[in-house]
Order: C-alpha cells, then sequence, then structure tokens
C-alpha cells in the first residue's frame, strides 16, 4: 500500500519532535547533573577514593594564674599503613620490624590486614628520629602521621589536681578528665586518593584539613605558692614517714584554689608506675574524716554570732573532763585547765569548754550553722571525686552526740569543705563556692572563652562576728596552741586540730590526724592554708608541734611571694618551752667596737671590712631575730 507524501512528512515531524524531546530532556538532566548536583557527586566519588592519614589536634595547654606551663604537648608522629598500596608485604614488614621493635610475623599481620588504612600500635607517638628513619626506607603504602603526647615539665607536681591523659590523649583523671570536652580539640587529616585497587591516584592533589587546637587552660593556682607548698610536703614526708600528707591553700575572699597538694603523689606521665589507690584518689576533696578541734571554730563562730559568749569578760572552769548524759569527755590537757577566760578556753583548743558552747547553742542552732557553712554537702568545687562528708541525723542527735559535734569528734568531713567554711569565718561571714579553673582560652585569638567567677552561696555570720573570730584565732597563734605557726611581723591567726583515727567503728590507738588550719594577715586575710598529716611516726602527734610549724613555714613564703607586707597591732607571742626569745636588733650603724662591747644583747657578731666603726648591718635595726642569731656588720672608717 502506497503512502501518501502527507503522511510521511506527519511521521518525519513526529519522529523529529520526539528526537528533539528526547535530546531536550537528556541535555536538560545531564545540564542538572553537571551543574546542580556536580560538586555533590565530585565530592561523593572523591570520598569513596580518599585516604585520610590523620593529623591528632594539639591538646590545650595547662597554666596557672600568671601563665606558668604546668601541661603541656610534645610532637610525637604516628605510623600509618594503607595494605592496598603495599606490593611487598613481606619485605615491608621486616623493614617496619626492625625500626619499630617489633616481631616480622605481627607487622606482616598488620599490614597485610583488609581495612583502608592501619595505625600501628607499636609506631604510635614515636621518637622524630624514628619517623626519619622510616621516611627514609621509602615504603609505598607507609605514611608518617602528626600526632603528639602530654607533658608535665614538672614531674608529681600538683599531680592529683591536673591528673593525666590516655594513650589517644584523652583525659582519664583530674582536670585533663573534668575539661577534657574544651582541652581536646578537633582532628584534622591529610587526605590523598586511590582507585579501586587502592593505588594512589598522582594526578589528583591531595587535601589537607587543618586540625584545630583545644582551648587553652588557665587555673587559679599560683605556682609560686605551689611550689612553697610541695617544697614543705616533701619536708615533711622525709621527717615523720606518715600515711599520707593533705595540703590546700585558699583565697579566702572569692574561693580561688592558690594551692593543692596531697602525699603520696606519682608522675602523671608515668602513673601506671603506682596503685591505683594513688593516683584516683585526690585526697583534699576525697578524704573524708573527723575534722578534730579546727572544727571548733565553726562552734565559736555560732556561739558569737548567736551572743552565746563573751570571750573576753565570761570565765569557764575546766576540771580536766565533764559529764554529759552519763558519759565522761575528757579535755586533752590531763587534769584540765582551771579557770579561764573563753578567749583562753579558744587558747587552749579546751574541750570542755566547747562542749558548754554547744549546750548554749542546742542541738538545732549548732547543726544549722554547720550545714550553713556548707559541712554534710559537696562544696562544688570543678573537680571530680568530691566527697560529702557525714553528719550526724538530727533526729539521732542526743546529748553525746551534741557534744562531740561541738569539738569535732563523731563526725566526718572533707578538707576542702573545711577550708572553704573557714575562710567564710573570717572573711566577713561571706560562704564561696571553691574553684581552681579560672579561663578558657582560644590559643590562637587569644580570647577568653569561658570565664568563672566567684559565687557567693550565701553569708553564714555577721562582719562583726567574723572579725571577733580573727582577733581569736590570732590569739590563739600568738599564745596558746598555734604558736608553732607564729610569723615575726605578720597577723597570723589559726586552729590546731588532733583526731584520732577510727577504724570499722573504732578508734584506732596511737593512730591520729594532726592539723592545723592558718590565715594572714588576721586584720585582712588574704591566704588561708590547711595542712592535716595522717599518722605521723616518731613524734607526739599534735596539731600544734607538726602541722602548725608546716603551715607557718608555707605561710611565711607565701605572704612574701605574694607581696603581702608585714602589718602592724600583732600580739605579742608568749614565750613558752622551747620557744627562743626574740631580740629586737638596735641601729648598730656608727658605733665603735668598744661601743658594741658594751651591747649587753646575746647575738653571735660576724664582723668584715677594714676600720673601727659599724657602717652597714643585716639585718636590719629593729628586726627582731632570736637570741642568739647571727648578724653580719660591716666596718668601715668613721667620719
Amino acid at each position: 500500500m502506497r503512502v501518501s507524501n502527507v503522511t510521511v512528512r506527519k511521521r518525519l515531524m513526529i519522529a523529529l519532535f520526539v528526537g528533539f524531546l528526547t535530546f531536550l530532556i537528556i541535555d536538560v538532566r545531564l545540564g542538572y547533573v553537571q551543574f546542580v548536583l556536580g560538586d555533590m557527586l565530585t565530592d561523593k566519588a572523591k570520598g569513596s577514593w580518599s585516604r585520610n592519614i590523620p593529623f591528632e589536634p594539639e591538646r590545650g595547654k595547662i597554666v596557672d594564674r600568671n601563665g606558668v606551663a604546668l601541661a603541656t604537648n610534645i610532637s610525637a608522629p604516628t605510623v600509618y599503613v594503607i595494605p592496598r598500596q603495599i606490593k611487598d608485604p613481606a619485605t615491608t614488614a621486616e623493614k617496619l620490624a626492625s625500626v619499630l621493635n617489633m616481631s616480622k610475623e605481627t607487622a606482616y599481620r598488620e599490614i597485610t590486614k583488609k581495612a583502608s588504612s592501619v595505625r600501628l600500635k607499636e609506631g604510635r607517638k614515636i621518637s622524630h628520629e624514628k619517623a626519619k628513619e622510616i621516611r627514609a626506607l621509602g615504603l609505598e603504602g607507609v605514611y608518617i602521621g602528626e600526632d603528639s603526647k602530654r607533658h608535665y615539665p614538672n614531674g608529681s607536681y600538683l599531680s592529683h589536681v591536673l591528673g593525666f591523659t590516655g594513650v589517644d590523649n584523652q583525659g582519664l583523671m583530674g582536670l585533663e578528665q573534668y575539661y577534657d570536652k574544651e582541652l581536646s580539640g578537633q582532628r584534622g587529616a591529610v587526605k590523598f586518593y586511590a582507585n579501586a585497587k587502592g593505588e594512589r591516584m598522582n594526578d589528583m592533589a591531595d587535601d589537607y584539613e587543618s586540625p584545630t587546637k583545644g582551648l587553652d587552660l588557665k587555673l587559679t593556682i599560683d605556682s609560686k605558692i605551689q611550689t612553697i607548698v610541695e617544697r614543705e610536703l616533701d619536708i615533711a614526708e622525709a621527717k615523720y614517714n606518715p600515711d599520707g600528707i593533705i595540703a590546700i591553700a585558699m583565697n579566702p575572699n572569692n574561693g580561688e584554689i592558690l594551692a593543692m597538694s596531697s602525699r603520696p603523689t606519682f608522675d602523671p606521665a608515668n602513673f601506671r608506675n603506682v596503685s591505683q589507690e594513688v593516683y584516683n584518689r585526690n585526697l583534699p576533696v576525697w578524704s573524708t574524716y573527723e575534722p578534730g578541734s579546727t572544727f571548733k571554730i565553726i562552734t565559736l563562730a555560732a556561739a558569737l554570732n548567736e551572743g552565746k559568749v563573751n570571750l573576753e569578760k565570761e570565765h569557764f572552769h575546766d576540771s580536766g573532763s565533764v559529764q554529759v548524759a552519763g558519759a565522761r569527755l575528757k579535755c586533752w590537757k590531763r587534769g584540765g585547765h582551771g579557770d579561764q577566760t573563753f578567749l583562753e578556753v579558744v587558747e587552749n583548743s579546751c574541750n570542755p569548754g566547747f562542749v558548754e558552747l554547744g549546750e548554749r547553742l542546742g542541738k538545732d542552732k549548732l547543726f544549722k550553722y554547720i550545714k550553713d557553712f556548707g559541712f554534710g554537702q559537696k562544696t562544688g568545687i570543678d573537680l571530680q571525686g568530691e566527697g560529702t562528708g557525714i553528719l550526724f541525723n538530727l533526729n539521732r542527735v542526743g546529748p553525746v552526740e551534741q557534744a562531740t559535734t561541738a569539738f569535732g569528734q563523731g563526725v566526718s568531713v572533707t578538707p576542702i569543705q573545711q577550708i572553704t567554711a573557714v575562710s567564710a569565718a573570717i572573711n566577713g561571714g561571706i560562704l564561696y563556692k571553691p574553684y581552681i579553673a579560672k579561663e578558657l582560652i582560644d590559643p590562637v585569638t587569644k580570647e577568653v572563652v569561658m570565664r568563672n567567677t566567684p559565687v557567693e552561696k550565701r553569708r553564714v555570720i555577721t562582719e562583726e562576728t567574723s572579725k571577733e573570730i580573727r582577733n581569736a584565732l590570732e590569739s590563739v597563734v600568738a599564745k596558746g596552741s598555734g604558736g608553732r605557726a607564729f610569723i615575726e611581723g605578720y597577723r597570723v591567726g589559726g586552729k590546731t586540730g588532733t583526731a584520732q583515727k577510727a577504724q570499722n567503728g573504732r578508734y584506732l590507738e596511737n593512730n591520729f590526724i594532726v592539723s592545723f588550719m592558718g590565715f594572714a594577715p588576721a586584720d585582712d586575710p588574704q591566704i588561708v592554708i590547711y595542712v592535716a598529716v595522717d599518722n605521723p611516726k616518731g613524734v607526739t602527734a599534735f596539731g600544734g608541734t607538726v602541722s602548725a610549724p608546716i603551715v607557718g613555714a608555707i605561710m611565711k613564703d607565701s605572704l612574701s611571694a605574694m607581696g603581702v607586707k608585714p602589718r602592724n597591732g600583732q600580739i605579742e607571742k608568749e614565750i613558752k618551752w622551747p620557744d627562743v626569745p626574740l631580740v629586737k636588733l638596735p641601729d648598730f650603724v656608727g658605733m665603735s667596737k668598744s661601743e658594741l662591747q658594751e651591747q649587753l644583747i646575746n647575738l653571735s657578731i660576724d664582723a668584715s671590712g677594714e676600720g673601727d666603726v659599724v657602717v652597714r648591718q643585716s639585718p636590719e635595726p629593729g628586726t627582731k631575730v632570736k637570741e642568739g642569731s647571727k648578724v653580719r656588720l660591716y666596718f668601715g672608717k668613721g667620719d
């Protein structure tokens, strides 16, 4: 059948239209893929081709309040292998094994794994010398990735506070764990491209994603004070061979921790060398024990604030013990202190006198103040593992429990609770939340990302009461049981503590925690220091004989490091055996040798220079020194 020309033309037009429409659809689709989906598909393709060599971020530094480095990083490269790119596994394994001190079998097993990339365990955080050796081998499929390991430049210094990191630079203990997210940063990488066989595509340039450094952490710690504390704890550990020592220094006016340390200690870089009980317990915030007489500061504060006692005018007779509900509670001094003012009760740390103060308060008021001062609850310090302590349930507090609590027995508290509470007692009456992290800082821009500021929890006592407490505790150091913490020229206040240790519900024989809480200057406290020594050996264990001298030594050098000037109005120290009397140095300048011989002062003279007249002396005139102390005199010719 013959088809007409019209029909043919119609069919051709339809075919042409269909063809045109088909090509139009294809072109539109190609354009959409090219211009709209192109970047996405290219990224997907590159993603399937790419292989990453990780570049670990640099962990943020930890520094003290003045920028002194406490935890830093050391570059430590890591070896990565791309198994598919290795042409000769046996030879590659042999060469790697010789450099990395691993067996050939282990190396072969690792580099022939069915994985896109393998990180060699023996090749982690190696030295730059080792990395250089491996690069020199020119092994295909073997790469060196940037990595680092944590470095603690001062060894065991501040170890429990800083904590440590694991092999992947993850924080495991202390501040390293508490602020791990902020310190960690973000990983980067070098990306290269490989085909389906794993062979490198050299026609495509490598991509580099820079790692993001972690934030730097600035602490409230003052390295000058921390160094002094570490030194004195080392001396005490060697001298007394105790079961443990705890020390905290705090700014009482805002809650900033200036120093914190304990013994036994450890090196964070080698924490596995000690038992878990050593590195896993930051004793200043973790340990709980009976505080002993340092707790009397709280009873004193409550009694003064409630107007229950006049320290100067009221008297108390101590016969050596007191009967409470059939129980005999003894004073530490056999035979008692006899008649004394309540100020002397504080100076002498007289247990029966504080039982009397507890009775005047009553259990409700006494325990209200104890809780208001923060006991029985965490302080909220930014360190892990903080304890809460143990207080009597008020419903179960009878006369005996009330009496023992008043002088620090039968309750369990933490060191950080004690120093925080005493800070409130002496700073004007404000309880602050203690903290140890001051700022988080961007290491690139130096911008402060986070800043901790003082947190006032509540007012506990009045400013007038706080002033009375400071005066009473200064008297304890000048005239009472805290005399070993006395510093000439400074007004130091404090309180001793001696607590018998308990185990399985029973007190241990001749096993004590002896402590001292000190602060200065008494008229304007800038630092408060707490030291507790657990079971000191070879000495009669009292807070006044063991811990007070440690606090005194720390206090003296810390005040100097802080630039705190000596004060006027210091209470004159009462000389007791074995104290050596102090002599106020006269002005020797201008005196002749014959005039010096007329000076009836027990001093050792170290003379130097030529001439007959003193032209200079050291120490300066007016300085108080112990009798028999050496004084250097420089002689020259008189005018």
